[in-house]
């Protein structure tokens, strides 16, 4: 099937496929524990039947020990054809209304900007449409062999790597193509080919055996409130970049987004400075971040004119492609072993160890990749990282060693703001994405060797 056939057969299914995706952000599918199950179930069945209407005939709801179910399902090509497996995920962030939602997160709403907001319509309910189209360009029939795997907790604690790891089976495919991704700005196509990856710990300051009161003890003994905050400001230089020994760094060479657009896409308040030096894409994708995500003391509500005993806060750091997590996290600790003021006494403990990924990019999928997404958008295709992680990418490459990973998505950076308020998705980059998936597996079908 040729470019023109595609592109045809692509605008046509449009305005049935934005219809699919308003009815898919109706379900509020939060896979988070706390909120209601039935949602989620009810989306997983709805996203069944879905892909069982345009080709995988097979597909069904994978057993798990617990948690929401994946779905997986397979549609055969010709024999002997390569092997492409699918990804996306069906669950979604919450979208509570301290957010700051300007439209309900649960209606798509078309604005006058042309996008489509609400909750997943981005992240990842355009990349669920995204192959949806994909089939349905093929009338179910694809020029190769199509692998199915759709994800249920992938915003939460993913019970997929189990999975993958007690069915490796299933996942030994080609080329495996993860559609929760997106270009920097729209109509600016570049495949992802770099994620940091991520490591936590929950770091606990003690001073004093009790409270005391502020007046009579104040100064000379120190509260743990101050004695972290403190720790937590070594952590950074004056400019914002991390400031511990031995984390790993490097520099971006890739497309890299704008100040401005980085900025305007962050929603900056009046006056605040972006931290770090380097490029944006340097700071984003080559060099490691650290934030603190949480932190525990007193509330403000309940405080009174004594000096804090303990404080608690977990720190989470991003860490570059390449770098291993372990090392990673023992420089981290090592440095706020060293740091701790007053000789207080200091606990870490180690919550997260998460790798980075880097895709090849020298293979026979990733070639016809970058030449599908340039047929669909008419430019030349860049490459970007991502400052995410997604630790299931390690988990495949080890299930299936020899397999191409391909990342992309209907989510540009510059304005989706997914797990954000007012997330929102242009059609125009999901149907280009249904045009290059298309390609793609004509592309494969035609050229690539077969396993």
């Amino acid at each position: 099937m040729d470019l023109q056939e595609i592109e045809t057969r692509a605008a046509a299914m449009m305005p049935s496929l934005l219809t699919q995706l308003e009815q898919l952000v109706a379900v509020p599918s939060v896979a988070f524990p706390g909120y209601p199950a039935e949602p989620v179930h009810e989306m997983s069945r709805t996203t069944l039947e879905a892909f069982r209407e345009v080709g995988f005939t097979d597909a069904r709801l994978m057993e798990v020990p617990s948690g929401y179910p994946p779905i997986f399902g397979e549609a055969r090509g010709p024999e002997g054809s390569p092997v492409v497996m699918l990804y996306a995920h069906y669950d979604v962030q919450p979208a509570p209304p301290e957010q700051g939602w300007t439209s309900d997160p649960w209606t798509a709403t078309r604005k006058d900007d042309g996008r489509i907001y609400g909750r997943g319509a981005a992240d990842d309910k355009g990349g669920l449409v995204a192959h949806l189209g994909t089939m349905r360009v093929f009338d179910g029939q694809p020029p190769c062999t199509v692998k199915l795997i759709l994800e249920g907790m992938e915003e939460t604690e993913s019970n997929l790597e189990a999975f993958v790891e007690a069915h490796p089976d299933l996942f030994q495919c080609d080329v495996f193509i993860v559609c929760d991704m997106g270009n920097l700005e729209a109509d600016e196509p570049v495949l992802t080919t770099a994620l940091r990856g991520d490591v936590a710990c929950v770091v606990t300051v003690r001073t004093l055996e009790h409270p005391l009161h502020s007046g009579v003890f104040g100064g000379p003994a120190p509260d743990a409130m101050m004695a972290l905050a403190r720790l937590l400001s070594t952590l950074h230089d004056d400019d914002g970049n991390v400031a511990v020994e031995g984390v790993s760094r490097g520099e971006w060479t890739g497309a890299d987004l704008s100040a401005a657009d980085f900025e305007a896409s962050a929603d900056l308040l009046d006056g605040v400075r972006l931290a770090g030096t380097g490029s944006i894409g340097t700071r984003l994708w080559s060099q490691p971040s650290i934030s603190a995500i949480g932190v525990d003391m007193t509330s403000i509500a309940g405080s009174s004119n004594v000096l804090v005993p303990e404080a608690r806060a977990k720190l989470s750091m991003r860490i570059v492609p390449g770098s291993d997590p372990v090392r990673e996290l023992d420089a981290l600790v090592a440095h706020l072993e060293a740091h701790v003021p007053y000789g207080a006494q200091l606990d870490v403990q180690r919550t997260k160890q998460a790798p980075p990924f880097r895709c090849a990019t020298d293979g026979p999928g990733y070639d016809a990749a970058r030449v599908a997404l340039q047929e669909a958008y008419g430019k030349p295709v860049g490459e970007a990282g991502s400052g995410g992680s997604i630790p299931l990418l390690r988990t495949l490459q080890e299930a299936c060693p020899t397999a191409e990973f391909i990342l992309w998505g209907p989510e540009d950076v510059a304005l989706s703001r997914i797990h954000s308020s007012d997330e929102s998705v242009d059609p125009s980059e999901i149907e280009k994405m249904v045009v290059a998936q298309s390609r793609l597996l004509v592309h494969l079908g035609e050229g690539a060797a077969p396993r």
